[in-house]
Parts: structure tokens; C-alpha cells; sequence
């Protein structure tokens, strides 16, 4: 009996999406989302959370370390904030490659990881980071049922992650290289979907 439910649990957890690409469909028409890429940290039967990895922002990571306070004086580079989703702009998150010691991570995949404690900030200010991360600020978020019902309603795809993707892909080239990873000419795409 408890071997069956442990089955059915590890059925259910596989028909969740977490460590996925969310891509928006060409005619999801929502300001926030459209052409985005989201990547998709946790989805469960309670809801859902995700990071939009092609909405840079104005900011440089230079100046938010200083506005936090944080040492930067080893700071490879200036690279740009991301806009992660609507949802507290003012949480931040470092998704990147390699474990660390960081506190406050999630693993997402064996060298994929989202850290949300202020700690990796100093250690990318040190030198002493990560070798490859973006920065994020807020997040998409989806009530319980509702990414399912937006993917039912064909306004998203997804795909497993791609690391080339999201860390060696220029940002306004992030969308049309996620929509490649489908397999799929995205102008050949309908906006709504069909029924037989």
C-alpha cells in the first residue's frame, strides 16, 4: 500500500513543470509576459514560480550592490539586473550554475541552482561567485490551477531548461533561441488553439 503511494506521488510530481521553460506563445498579448521566457523554479498543486530571463532592466548589478551596501571592488564585468515578474520587485534572486554554500538555495536541476540570500551578492562582489548567473528582481507567480489553465487556454509552451539558453544567449535572442528548443517554426504558431 505505501509503496503505491509513494508511485502515485512520484506520478504526480512528474506531471509538474519546475526546471522548465515557459515560452509565451506569439499571441499571448498580456504587456507582463509577451515573448517572454520564464524560467519555472517551483510548480506544484498549490501554484506556481517563475523568472522572466529576457526582461533586462535598467539597472547595472554595479549600482544595486551599492545600494545594498555590498563590496563589489572584484565585480566581473557590469552585467544588467533582469526583470523577474511582477510579483515583489523588490525580492531579488541570483539563479546560476554551481551549488556554492550560500544560504537560502534551491536546487533545480545538478548544476542549476536559485540562491535569494544576500550572501552570493557579496561573493559575486569578491570575485569569489559564481561563474555564470543573471540577477532578477520580483517574480511571476500562479495561483493554484491557473498555470494550467493558461497552458490549456495555449497562451504557453514549455521545454525542458537550456543553460546555453540562459546564460549564453543575448537577451533580446533569448525567446526566438527557447522557441527553437520546441522544435517548432513559432510563425507557423496559432494564437488560439484549435478544436477538433
Amino acid at each position: 500500500m505505501a509503496a503505491a503511494a509513494r508511485d502515485t506521488r512520484r506520478m504526480a510530481d512528474e506531471s509538474y513543470l519546475s526546471n522548465q521553460f515557459l515560452v509565451a506563445m506569439p499571441g499571448l498579448e498580456d504587456n507582463n509576459f509577451s515573448h517572454s521566457v520564464t524560467l519555472l523554479c517551483e510548480h506544484s498543486d498549490k501554484g506556481a514560480l517563475g523568472l522572466i530571463i529576457n526582461r533586462p532592466t535598467d539597472l547595472r548589478l554595479s549600482e544595486m550592490l551599492d545600494q545594498m551596501g555590498v563590496e563589489r571592488a572584484q565585480l566581473s564585468g557590469d552585467p544588467i539586473v533582469y526583470w523577474g515578474g511582477p510579483v515583489q520587485p523588490e525580492r531579488g534572486f541570483v539563479v546560476h550554475s554551481g551549488p556554492g554554500a550560500w544560504d537560502s538555495t534551491l536546487k533545480l536541476d545538478d548544476d542549476l541552482y536559485i540562491t535569494t540570500s544576500r550572501d552570493v551578492l557579496g561573493a559575486i562582489g569578491r570575485g569569489e561567485g559564481p561563474q555564470r548567473y543573471i540577477v532578477a528582481l520580483g517574480y511571476a507567480g500562479w495561483g493554484e490551477g491557473q498555470l494550467e489553465s493558461e497552458i490549456m487556454s495555449n497562451s504557453w509552451l514549455n521545454t525542458p531548461v537550456d543553460s546555453g539558453v540562459l546564460f549564453g544567449t543575448p537577451v533580446q535572442e533569448r525567446w526566438l533561441a527557447a522557441t527553437r528548443l520546441l522544435g517548432v517554426d513559432v510563425s507557423h504558431l496559432a494564437s488560439v488553439a484549435g478544436h477538433a
